[in-house]
């Protein structure tokens, strides 16, 4: 937060005529600061909660972008579908991450609807993901849309694996890390959805009538070798409609 202080007090005093933020607390941070010049987020999964805009459709003031919010009750059915008989699914999340805060109350009335009891655990920093996560008593782990949890994944993964636990995530970066799936943003599609909405303020357009859009595209990942690591096999429905896989 320091950092990000230091950083949007030298961009207020700038001459940019626009700036971008990516994910929630640094979008959070310029529009502290900056309120008489454009600001476009990427990758802030609930605006509104966030204070960034009035509403989705009329942000209102200075501030708009794109969404990574992603449909949580399918993220779970994936989970569903490597392992058919999950009955409880752990989220570690940050508590001073508004995203994943939302994104966490998201997940449990989803998993309710899907018969999944998801249990909670939270975090102030990094490095007591591990310990979070040894504390929750479940079938497999989700992690949200959450920098906090994924600077820390290594932590996730470790436990994961020790326990024979599923690992599913939301972002592709984390499977290729070591994660078994995930149901993610394509964030370089976004980086260009995000450039897109930059290029009409330029052009003269107002980003308080400049509404926030979601993201335009989902991608299934799979990690069949770091699922083996948790125990599990990826069933052959799965890896066939996974879009990349490690």
């Amino acid at each position: 937060q320091a950092t990000l202080s230091n950083i949007v007090n030298t961009f207020a005093a700038s001459d940019k005529d626009l700036f971008v933020a990516i994910a929630t607390p640094p979008a959070q941070a310029l529009a502290q600061v900056i309120q008489d010049r454009p600001i476009v987020f990427a990758s802030v999964t609930d605006p509104v909660a966030a204070g960034h805009v009035e509403s989705m459709e009329s942000p209102g003031g200075n501030v708009t972008g794109t969404s990574d919010q992603l449909p949580t009750d399918e993220q779970l059915a994936v989970i569903q579908r490597i392992m058919p008989d999950v009955k409880t699914v752990g989220i570690v999340y940050s508590s001073a991450e508004v995203n994943a805060q939302v994104q966490a109350e998201a997940a449990v009335d989803a998993g309710a609807e899907l018969g999944i009891e998801v249990k909670t655990a939270t975090i102030t920093n990094s490095s007591e993901v591990q310990q979070a996560a040894e504390s929750l008593d479940v079938d497999a782990y989700f992690v949200l849309v959450d920098n906090t949890v994924v600077s820390a994944m290594e932590s996730m993964i470790q436990v994961a694996e020790q326990r024979q636990r599923l690992l599913v995530t939301s972002d592709p970066d984390s499977v290729q890390r070591g994660a078994a799936a995930a149901l993610a943003t394509d964030y370089r599609a976004q980086g260009l959805q995000t450039a897109g909405i930059i290029a009409r303020i330029i052009e003269g357009a107002d980003p308080a009538d400049t509404p926030v859009e979601l993201q335009e595209s989902l991608q299934l990942v799979v990690n069949p070798a770091a699922a083996e690591r948790m125990g599990l096999t990826i069933p052959d429905e799965v890896l066939a409609e996974a879009d990349s896989t490690y």
